[in-house]
């Protein structure tokens, strides 16, 4: 899949879907699912419109630009978002970029959506637009709930990543490099691989999850550990099973697959010690399992993709992605 910035987009006839897109769950994949273009913003809208109301993301763009990869969109445009964007209209964006920069013939979008300046455009506006047909998604409910990026985000802060993956169709994945700890939990027995998290991103609840660190199991806690006093922040570690290479400096990947306890103070090393070794068997035996799982999730979100009849096409309806020139139920 090719990335342009919007200001270096060649413009061609085109199946466009349009929306921020955190985490590319199950619901955009239905926004995009027959599309050969996807347009995207970023910085999300909201860290520019209202900065403080900026939401801690699902996704970097490289995990964003990959898994709209593999929903076989052939180009990523990325909007440069910034104030001068945001105070475009509604109309301007129809024009200029729409039709003007892309040469759109078909927009697709999710009944959420908004954009242009105040967020005055909507799925009704772009439906109203006849250069082009306009593909308007409805929300998808599982189990009642409506799949979106803001209770995902929840979700995950939570610890309730099993919940997290039914919507996301696939788990929810954070990255990191290895940083440099105390190594205490070598000189345990579980030597784990430091991660430090993101500001700006979800970090799962404290507590020990069962993982996937680069595809290898993994007992990952998250949390100060309360048994030491060691003067230090949040730390995310990962003690990866049967490996004891070395990782500093290297971008790891963690796939949370089941929040296996919460975070715990323990009377004595010999205590916490013991606890671990039953963390480390219930994640071999999750990770086992989880696998399997995974690729089960992620045919069904391939095979969801597929088509636009799945997408429940409408000529207009309301509502979306976030800001004042897009919005995503964030």
């Amino acid at each position: 899949m090719r990335i342009t910035r919007l200001p270096d987009v060649r413009r061609r006839a085109r199946r466009v879907a349009v929306g921020t897109f955190d985490g590319v769950h199950l619901g955009h994949r239905r926004v995009i699912g027959g599309a050969d273009s996807v347009l995207t913003f970023e910085p999300h809208p909201v860290s520019v419109v209202k900065p403080e109301h900026a939401p801690r993301l699902l996704t970097d763009a490289e995990q964003k630009a990959e898994q709209i990869g593999a929903l076989g969109v052939e180009e990523m445009i990325v909007i440069p978002f910034d104030t001068a964007f945001a105070a475009r209209s509604a109309r301007e964006f129809i024009d200029d970029v729409l039709i003007g920069a892309l040469g759109a013939l078909e927009v697709s979008v999710g009944e959420n959506f908004r954009f242009g300046n105040r967020a005055k455009g909507d799925p009704q506006l772009l439906a109203q637009e006849p250069r082009f047909s306009t593909v308007v998604a409805p929300l998808l409910e599982i189990d009642g709930e409506i799949v979106s990026s803001s209770h995902i985000r929840g979700l995950v802060v939570a610890g309730e990543v099993e919940y997290a993956t039914r919507f996301l169709g696939r788990p929810f994945q954070l990255r990191g490099e290895v940083v440099h700890g105390d190594e205490r939990g070598r000189t345990l027995g579980f030597p784990t691989a430091n991660l430090i998290p993101s500001e700006s991103h979800v970090t799962p609840g404290h507590g020990v999850y069962a993982c996937l660190a680069d595809g290898r199991p993994a007992a990952v806690s998250i949390g100060v550990r309360p048994t030491f006093d060691t003067g230090r922040g949040e730390l995310i570690e990962a003690h990866i099973l049967d490996f004891d290479d070395d990782l500093y400096g290297h971008r790891l990947s963690l796939d949370f697959l089941q929040r296996v306890r919460g975070e715990r103070r323990f009377d004595s090393a010999q205590a916490l010690v013991a606890q671990m070794a039953r963390d480390v068997a219930l994640t071999r035996e999750i990770a086992g399992a989880g696998r399997g799982a995974e690729r089960g999730a992620e045919g069904r979100a391939e095979r969801g993709a597929e088509g636009r009849a799945e997408r429940g096409a409408q000529s207009a309806a309301g509502g979306g992605e976030a800001s004042a020139t897009v919005s995503d139920r964030p």
